[in-house]
């Protein structure tokens, strides 16, 4: 059964929906080559030991939704508790290094860690440890680092995002009928952590979603600086409101901007966790990454033989892109079909998220953009991102590269 889920996941991921077609690199023969990733000998379940890394603990959205997903996988899989070492509040520093060696030396045949800043101490110790495998959530390196047991793994959350988003339109189409405000007067907020790839790919795409309901939108963004800061979350999202804000969505890992949007009446659609308990009055859906089918991918191959994709995507049709339960109560007439009829026009190819007639940038279209997909540190573009009418994002690496600020929506000065 094992060996049947891995396989059927990594069909999924061949055949599943891709954004728009690729175009190859520029000067494609100065890119690094691609890693090749280490063949693994199939393991029994008694010997069998995995080990996760997570920044924070379940006090975070972001770090509870891998949790959830490790201790379903990992149940699923028939993996004993004893066999499964799980360290929280690890920080993007050498500490992440030494709790994947401690990891190791307690037994870990695979080690999973969950954040960004994880990721050079994973390769550190991936390095050391030629004999175990390391993957890590939402980095950029294992496709072109040449460390064969290093794997890097995301999914094409923007889909998720635009998902979102079209519940956030629907919502704002509601209160302009209603005459809450006007069509001109319909601006939005994005609570973010940090002006990385990450965000703006993720708040581009969800503006994107808002505007194909509602055209009229806008959104004004401010940064916390931090992935987790109640506080910081929580005071971004009342400023936002008190800027004009009519609804506010998140990149960020707390409740701070739900809880500041339940106290002042504000629709809210967040991220990772259904954030209903709350904002039950406000609280309309969040966007999520489902990781349980990745963790049950990467066990299936410790334990039937293999290797570990050196770059894997997950999608829509993998499972990994997930919206979570609708509040009824606060969406508006109508949502949840329309959301099933964008989700299926995504699915087919016919609706492309980053579609490059949907928006512009400094008033023109965009038909070229360099996008930094090799992360040689020089955060340099080389990648010709743009083809056939859209950006190809999450189609060259898994992690996002889009990081353009496009026209509507508004950013702190740098």
């Amino acid at each position: 059964m094992k060996k049947l889920l891995a396989l059927l996941l990594v069909a999924a991921m061949i055949f599943s929906f891709a954004a728009c077609s690729p175009e190859k690199t520029k000067d494609a023969d100065k890119a690094p080559e691609k890693t090749v990733p280490d063949e693994v000998e199939g393991m029994s379940m008694d010997d069998f030991m995995i080990g996760f890394i997570f920044l924070h603990d379940e006090n975070s959205t972001y770090d509870k939704n891998f949790l959830d997903a490790a201790k379903a996988a990992t149940k699923a899989a028939g993996i004993p508790d004893e066999q499964v070492l799980i360290k929280t509040n690890i920080p993007e520093s050498e500490d992440c290094y030494e709790a994947a060696k401690e990891l190791v030396n307690a037994g870990c045949d695979l080690v999973f860690a969950d954040s960004f800043g994880h990721e050079p101490y994973m390769i550190q110790a991936a390095k050391e440890f030629p004999d175990v495998q390391f993957c890590h959530a939402t980095g950029t390196r294992a496709h072109t680092e040449g460390v064969s047991n290093y794997h890097n793994a995301f999914a094409s959350i923007y889909e998720g995002r635009f998902l979102a988003g079209v519940a956030a339109g629907m919502k704002l189409n509601e209160m302009i009928a209603a005459g809450e405000f006007t069509e001109e007067e319909a601006k939005i907020g994005y609570v973010g952590a940090f002006p990385y790839a990450e965000v703006i790919s993720g708040y581009t795409s969800f503006y994107l979603g808002v505007k194909y309901i509602c055209p009229s939108v806008t959104m004004e963004v401010q940064y916390t600086n931090s992935w987790f800061d109640i506080t910081a979350e929580n005071n971004a999202a009342k400023a936002l409101i008190a800027s004009g804000c009519k609804l506010i969505s998140q990149h960020a890992d707390s409740s701070g901007a739900p809880t500041a949007c339940e106290d002042a009446g504000v629709p809210n659609v967040a991220y990772n966790i259904d954030t209903s308990d709350l904002g039950p009055t406000t609280a309309i859906i969040s966007s999520k990454i489902n990781w349980e089918p990745y963790f049950a991918y990467i066990i299936g191959v410790m334990l039937e033989g293999g290797s570990i994709d050196a770059d894997w995507t997950g999608t829509l049709a993998t499972d990994s892109v997930q919206l979570t339960k609708l509040n009824e109560a606060v969406a508006a007439e109508g949502t949840a079909e329309k959301i099933e009829e964008v989700k299926g026009l995504i699915s087919s190819g016919e609706l492309k998220v980053f579609d490059t007639s949907t928006f512009t940038v400094n008033g023109e279209e965009l038909t070229t953009y360099l996008a930094d997909v090799v992360d040689a540190g020089d955060y340099v573009g080389e990648t010709e991102a743009v083809s056939d009418g859209c950006f190809n994002e999450s189609t060259y690496r898994s992690a996002p590269y889009f990081n353009i600020i496009i026209d509507g929506i508004t950013v702190p000065e740098a």
